[in-house]
């Protein structure tokens, strides 16, 4: 609609490669696996979140960005209180898993942290969202239709339902990683922008306790009330 011209130079479409390749695929990966295999999921989710410090961190010497006191302390408000929010009762795991899901989640964590710095330098080096996107996505959805055809995975047997419902998550999905990128784009320092996305964390728990019945306990409620403090400091 736009008729953006897909064009690229060759550095800038091997780094492209390969943070499609590690740092989305691999890191979405990463932090799956480590979901399933720690012994409460919410700790894994805690340490792959906490790249929001990371990314704030390092933009300020690779990019020069700005970091405030007070949107410090909002981001690390933010992130303490976003771990009551995500730990929920734990699980009974054997040994072995306990060990393995530590250094996956270390893996989402670096992953998803360079793959915000990675968008960010591309975009200043003026390659355009589209560009970035397309291309990015384009490897990544190769990868998974690969996946698909070697493990046999018979995806036939979805529904008419299911598959409307996939098709709106990848419409919302697309929507959010153009915005994503809009925003690294704008933004004083790429870690404000992670710092909001970890807080939506905070709307999903209230959402899920209106459409689900999962319930609020006062652990939640605290987190969801700092949370929304962290980012009234953000924004202020």
């Amino acid at each position: 609609m736009t008729k953006t011209e897909i064009s690229v130079s060759p550095i800038h479409f091997l780094i492209l490669v390969f943070s499609a390749v590690v740092f989305s695929y691999l890191g979405n990966v990463c932090s799956l696996k480590s979901m399933e295999h720690a012994p409460n999921p919410g700790y894994s989710l805690i340490i792959s979140k906490s790249y929001v410090v990371f990314t704030t961190i390092v933009a300020i010497f690779a990019f020069d960005a700005e970091l405030t006191w007070r949107k410090a302390i909002a981001i690390v408000c933010i992130v303490a209180f976003s771990a009551l929010v995500m730990i929920s009762k734990s699980q009974n795991r054997n040994e072995k898993e306990h060990k393995i899901w530590l250094p996956l989640s270390l893996g989402s964590f670096f992953c998803w942290g360079f793959l915000a710095l990675s968008s960010k330098y591309l975009l200043d080096q003026g390659v355009g969202i589209l560009e970035r996107l397309v291309i990015s996505l384009s490897i990544v959805s190769a990868i998974i239709i690969v996946e698909i055809i070697v493990k046999k995975v018979d995806w036939k047997t979805l529904s008419k339902n299911q598959l409307i419902v996939l098709l709106i998550i990848g419409a919302t999905q697309a929507s959010f990683n153009f915005v994503t990128m809009w925003a690294y784009q704008v933004a004083p320092n790429v870690g404000y922008v992670n710092a909001v996305n970890a807080a939506s964390i905070a709307g999903v728990a209230v959402l899920s306790s209106i459409f689900f019945k999962d319930e609020l306990t006062q652990r939640k409620l605290l987190g969801i009330v700092g949370v929304t403090v962290g980012l009234l400091l953000l924004f202020l």
